[in-house]
C-alpha cells in the first residue's frame, strides 16, 4: 500500500515539476524570443558574430573544467546536505579560476579569429564565471525535490534583467556591449535570488572523501560535456576562423532560431526526468512504462514543431527579422532536422544518468564528434553555413541511432512499440509540411496574415492525422496528455 501511494506521489510531483518546468521554459523562451527580434532589428550580424566568439571561449572553458558534482547530487539516494559545502566550495574555486584563466587568454583568442574587437569584450564577460561561482549550492533541491516553482522564480529573474538591460543598452549603444552588458546582469540578479528561493547557506568547506565519491559520478558526466561542447560549439569554432566573424552571427542566429524549440523540449525533459527516473532505476518495468510515455510525448511535440519551421522559415525571417538576414533560411531548414533529431536523443540521456550508466552517452558522443570532424571542413568550405549545417545534421542522426539502440536495450522495450512512438507523429509531420506547401504555391505575398493562416493550417492537418492515428491505430496520445492534465 505504502508503495502503491509513493509511486502515486511522485508521479504527482513528475506531473507538477513538468508543469512548472515547461512554464519556466516557455516564458523564459516567449521573452528571449521577443529580445532577440528587437536586438536583431537594432544590431547588426557582426555584433552578434562578436558575441558569439567570447562565448565561445567561456563554453570551452567551462565545459573543460566541468565537475558534474550537480548531476551527481541528484542522482544520490541519500541525503546530499553534508555533500553540500563540498560542492560549493569547488564551484567558487572553479567560478574565480574560470574568470581568471578567461582574462589572461583573452588576447590570444582575439587573435586567433583575427578579430582585435573581442578581446575587451571576453574579459568583460569573465566576470560571469565569477558570479556564477558564488551562487547558493542549495538551489539543487529544486531538481532533486522536483520543486520547479521556486525554479521558476529562480530562472525568470535572471532572464527579465538580461532582456532589460539587454535591449535599454541596445537602443543607446547600438552594439555588442548591449549583449554583454544583458549577460552580466541576468547572472548577477540570479546570485542575489538564489539566497531568497532557498534557506540553505553555503560555507567554505572541503572534504576530500565527499570530493572523491562526487568526481566517481561527475567523471563521466565530465566527458560527455567536453565531447557535446566539441560537436555543438566545434561548427561555431570553424565558421568563425574560416568564413569570418560576419558568417558566425549568421550561422548562430539560424542555429538558435531553428534549434529553439528542441532545445526547450530538451531542457524540460532532462530537469523533470532524471531525477524521476533516479527513484524508479531499481524498477525497470516502471522505467520503462515511463521512458516511452516520455518518448511518446516527446515525438509527438517535436515533429509539427520541426515542420512548421522548417516550411515558414522564409516567411518568418523576411517579417520578424529583416531582408539582411535572408541568407540564413537554408541553414535553418537544415540545421531544424538536427534539432529534431536531439529532441529525440535527449530522452534517453536522462535514463542513462539515472542508472547510473552516463559512459553510454560519452560513447556516441564520441561517435557523433568523429563523424561531425570528418565532415564539417570540406562541406563548410563548398557550401558555406549551409554545408556546415548539413555537418551537424548527419552528424547528429547517426549518434540519436545509437542512443535509441542503447535505451532500448537498457529498459527491454520492444521494438514494434517503440516504432509506432516516432512513425505516427512523423506520419503527421510529412502531412503538415505537404498541407502548408500546397497553400504557399497559390500566393507570393509575404505577409503577418499569412504567416498565421499558413501556421494554422498546418497545425490543424496534424492534429486532424494525429486524431485518426490515435482512433485508428491506437496511438493512445490522447490518453497520456488527459493523464497530464
Amino acid at each position: 500500500m505504502n508503495g502503491k501511494v509513493s509511486k502515486e506521489k511522485l508521479s504527482h510531483r513528475v506531473i507538477k515539476g513538468g508543469f512548472w518546468v515547461f512554464s519556466i521554459r516557455l516564458v523564459q523562451q516567449l521573452l528571449g524570443f521577443a529580445r532577440l527580434i528587437i536586438l536583431a532589428r537594432i544590431l547588426a550580424p557582426q555584433d552578434f558574430g562578436l558575441f558569439g566568439i567570447a562565448l565561445l571561449a567561456m563554453s570551452l572553458l567551462e565545459t573543460f573544467s566541468q565537475t558534474g558534482f550537480n548531476a551527481a547530487l541528484v542522482q544520490k539516494k541519500q541525503d546530499i546536505k553534508s555533500y553540500l559545502d563540498t560542492a560549493w566550495t569547488v564551484q567558487l574555486v572553479r567560478g574565480i579560476v574560470l574568470a581568471a584563466i578567461a582574462f589572461a587568454i583573452a588576447p590570444y583568442v582575439a587573435a586567433f579569429f583575427d578579430t582585435p574587437a573581442a578581446k575587451p569584450i571576453l574579459q568583460v564577460i569573465a566576470l560571469s564565471e565569477l558570479i556564477r561561482g558564488f551562487a547558493n549550492i542549495g538551489v539543487v533541491y529544486f531538481q532533486k525535490e522536483l520543486k520547479f516553482h521556486k525554479q521558476f522564480i529562480y530562472s525568470l529573474s535572471g532572464t527579465l534583467a538580461d532582456m532589460g538591460v539587454a535591449i535599454s543598452a541596445a537602443f543607446f549603444l547600438r552594439s555588442v556591449w548591449a549583449l554583454v552588458f544583458g549577460l552580466l546582469a541576468g547572472n548577477l540578479v540570479r546570485l542575489i535570488v538564489s539566497y531568497f528561493v532557498h534557506p540553505y547557506r553555503p560555507k567554505p568547506n572541503f572534504n576530500l572523501q565527499q570530493f572523491k565519491d562526487l568526481s566517481g559520478f561527475g567523471r563521466w558526466v565530465l566527458g560527455s560535456s567536453i565531447l557535446i561542447f566539441l560537436v555543438t560549439h566545434g561548427d561555431d569554432a570553424l565558421v568563425g576562423k574560416v568564413l569570418g566573424v560576419t558568417a558566425l552571427g549568421f550561422y548562430q542566429l539560424a542555429y538558435r532560431l531553428s534549434n529553439m524549440p528542441a532545445t526547450e523540449i530538451t531542457h524540460v525533459i532532462s530537469q523533470v526526468t532524471f531525477p524521476a527516473y533516479s527513484k524508479l532505476q531499481d524498477n525497470l518495468p516502471k522505467l520503462r512504462e515511463a521512458y516511452l510515455k516520455v518518448l511518446q510525448l516527446t515525438a509527438f511535440l517535436s515533429f509539427p514543431l520541426a515542420g512548421l519551421i522548417f516550411v515558414l522559415t522564409p516567411d518568418f525571417t523576411m517579417i520578424f527579422l529583416g531582408e539582411k538576414w535572408m541568407s540564413i533560411v537554408p541553414a535553418m531548414q537544415a540545421l531544424v532536422f538536427a534539432g529534431l533529431a536531439r529532441s529525440i536523443a535527449a530522452t534517453t540521456g536522462p535514463v542513462f544518468l539515472a542508472v547510473g550508466k552516463p559512459k553510454i552517452e560519452t560513447q556516441w558522443q564520441i561517435v557523433r564528434l568523429l563523424i561531425l570532424a570528418a565532415l564539417i571542413w570540406p562541406l563548410t568550405i563548398v557550401w558555406g553555413i549551409v554545408g556546415s549545417s548539413i555537418a551537424v545534421l548527419l552528424s547528429i542522426l547517426v549518434s540519436t541511432f545509437g542512443f535509441l539502440f542503447m535505451v532500448l536495450k537498457i529498459t527491454r522495450s520492444r521494438t514494434l512499440q517503440f516504432a509506432k512512438t516516432i512513425a505516427f507523429p512523423w506520419i503527421g509531420g510529412a502531412l503538415l509540411v505537404i498541407s502548408v506547401l500546397a497553400v504557399k504555391a497559390m500566393s507570393n505575398t509575404v505577409g503577418m496574415q499569412r504567416f498565421l493562416l499558413l501556421a494554422t493550417i498546418g497545425g490543424l492537418t496534424y492534429l486532424i492525422v494525429i486524431y485518426l492515428l490515435d482512433r485508428f491505430m491506437n496511438y493512445r496520445i490522447w490518453a497520456i496528455i488527459r493523464a497530464l492534465a
